[in-house]
């Protein structure tokens, strides 16, 4: 089943709409057809100033009594700032107030949520696995099925929660992987995947190291056949896609400046750029940091660039959806840009959604 959803991310907020429009636009979502809201969790975006930047849990509690069908989760969250524990508990009560349309995104963490606050960044791949094995633990804890888990990061002694969660065995945990590592556990632990600044080979070539893993792992064949391929994808409709291109493609060659993508495309790395330190020491306020990502996605050539994003009228936008579902992608999460949000919701809703859907049948 192919799925489409909205991402209340960077657009949203750099956009500083209020949270009653925030939701309007969700209930909107609702109402069209869409299969899924997701909400990025962001302490600040200090680039942009005049954003205005809401806690996930709160917003999506209110979404979730605003809306109906659709599918709520973090786009996504991290277990740094947050106990697992805690993470748990959220996607449950979700998940709950929900009537069962909890999802839980999850990633590593990154240097911006982080470093301006002085919380750790040390070894975040293998905390991350360590947080991940302890709240699917605690999904299945009942006062009468305590849990224990002794890691090197994180210890349980007869823990449990007090809340059940509606959709079993657990809400769906989508990983926001992208390196081997991450991939690997990908298959190992998740219910989907979740990745953002992606090319259609990259996504391609990232989903056959998930799939190798998830039969390495020994998951299911119904595990397999229903794991959510999803990605965070934008969309800026425009009478005038050269233009529209043109504004855009310094921001989407950084969002794509990555070793992988250096790699699938055969493109050459750039000397005394420390990837690593990048990473983990990056900070959207650490002006040198953004002078040599911007210097070093400049080679990154347009047509590459231009594959990850769709730009332009409906007509323009189907074909790129339409090599992400050649390479795998059942799960859309859009962000959608420009001047008119609302409208935007409502034309991918009424003119590219439905050609899409009917090419699955």
């Amino acid at each position: 089943m192919l799925k489409f959803g909205i991402q209340n991310g960077l657009n949203v907020a750099r956009a500083g709409f209020s949270e009653d429009q925030i939701l309007t636009a969700c209930l909107l979502a609702d109402r069209v057809g869409y299969d899924s809201i997701w909400y990025m969790d962001h302490s600040n975006v200090p680039q942009w100033s005049k954003a205005t930047v809401l806690d996930p849990w709160v917003m999506l509690s209110a979404i979730a009594a605003t809306t109906q069908n659709v599918e709520l989760g973090t786009c996504v969250t991290d277990a740094i700032r947050r106990h697992p524990s805690n993470i748990a508990l959220a996607t449950i009560t979700l998940d709950r107030i929900s009537k069962g349309r909890g999802t839980l995104g999850i990633g590593a963490g990154e240097a911006q949520n982080l470093k301006e606050f002085n919380i750790p960044f040390d070894n975040p791949v293998s905390k991350w696995e360590e947080q991940l094995q302890v709240i699917k633990l605690l999904y299945e804890s009942t006062p009468e099925h305590k849990v224990n888990f002794n890691g090197k990061y994180y210890q349980l002694n007869d823990a449990c929660l007090q809340a059940r969660p509606v959709r079993r065995p657990h809400p769906p945990i989508y990983m926001a992987a992208g390196g081997q590592r991450t991939l690997q556990m990908t298959g190992k632990y998740g219910d989907g995947w979740l990745p953002i600044g992606y090319t259609p080979e990259l996504f391609e070539d990232h989903a056959k190291t998930i799939l190798k893993s998830m039969k390495e792992n020994n998951r299911t064949q119904e595990e397999i056949d229903t794991f959510q391929n999803a990605i965070d994808i934008d969309v800026y409709f425009s009478e005038d896609a050269e233009e529209s291109w043109a504004k855009m493609k310094e921001a989407v060659k950084v969002s794509l400046f990555k070793p992988e993508i250096l790699r699938v495309h055969n493109l050459k790395a750039i000397d005394g750029f420390d990837f690593k330190k990048y990473f983990t020491e990056y900070s959207m306020s650490n002006q040198d940091w953004i002078v040599k990502m911007r210097e070093g996605a400049t080679t990154i050539p347009d047509s590459i660039a231009r594959s990850s994003v769709a730009v332009g009228t409906p007509d323009d936008v189907i074909p790129v959806f339409e090599r992400f579902m050649k390479a795998g992608v059942n799960h859309f999460v859009i962000r959608f840009w420009g001047s008119n949000y609302f409208g935007s919701i409502d034309k991918f809703a009424s003119k590219v959604m439905p050609h899409l859907k009917g090419n699955t049948r």
